[in-house]
């Protein structure tokens, strides 16, 4: 592979199809990182920039040196329409590595949402663009263009793995990464789990308030008799 450790491009990697981005129908990202067990959530500091609607899609992963975003740059001209790109930056919070003109860009050639572990910037145009975006917050300094990164790797963001070609599920609750290995089997929970919480709420609009089984577990601690 051309280039280095810390300093190269992978542009070729397995993607999701679209049958199976569908399959997750319209799960919530709560409701998908219950089915994984709650290990796909990132943590509560990646959230959305705007109220921005719930996306679907296959991760696209950058990896930037703090404070610089060249191989964002490059990430984005490789996407292909429906990718979401996700990107770590080395915790920098002082440097917005997303704005505005990078944001015209990847709308253009269909990038569905941009998840980053960091800052960005200039967010009433990511809004009037209709970008989904996710971020640690806003910061008005740009980055530089010239430090090391990776595109393709595997990479850390919101104290997640993410792998290219994982499925990303965001919506305002914040970010779910599923491995794309094991997409097809939490598609078909989440299904599930949406079948079950509609007859919980059914039944709660019947009168059946409280869960029987708490008092089972509460019994079996020895809480309750």
């Amino acid at each position: 592979m051309p280039g280095k450790v810390g300093f190269r491009v992978r542009a070729l990697w397995p993607r999701p199809d679209q049958a199976l981005l569908d399959a997750f129908g319209p799960a919530a990202s709560a409701q998908v990182a219950d089915c994984m067990s709650r290990l796909g959530a990132m943590d509560a500091g990646i959230r959305p920039i705007w109220r921005s609607p719930r996306i679907v899609g296959s991760a696209l992963t950058v990896w930037c040196h703090s404070g610089d975003n060249l191989m964002l740059h490059k990430a984005i001209s490789l996407a292909v329409p429906g990718d979401i790109v996700v990107m770590n930056t080395q915790g920098n919070l002082v440097n917005a590595g997303f704005g505005e003109l990078l944001a015209t860009s990847a709308v253009k050639m269909g990038v569905r949402g941009v998840i980053m572990d960091g800052m960005v910037r200039d967010a009433d145009a990511l809004e009037a663009l209709g970008l989904p975006v996710y971020a640690r917050g806003l910061c008005p300094n740009g980055c530089n263009k010239d430090g090391a990164g990776e595109v393709g790797a595997i990479i850390a963001c919101g104290g997640v793995a993410v792998r290219p070609g994982d499925v990303i599920i965001a919506d305002r609750d914040g970010v779910t990464v599923v491995p794309l290995d094991d997409a097809a089997e939490v598609a078909r929970l989440a299904m599930e789990k949406i079948e079950s919480e509609h007859k919980r709420l059914l039944e709660i609009g019947k009168g059946v308030l409280t869960r029987p089984e708490i008092d089972e577990s509460l019994r079996k601690l020895k809480v309750i008799e």
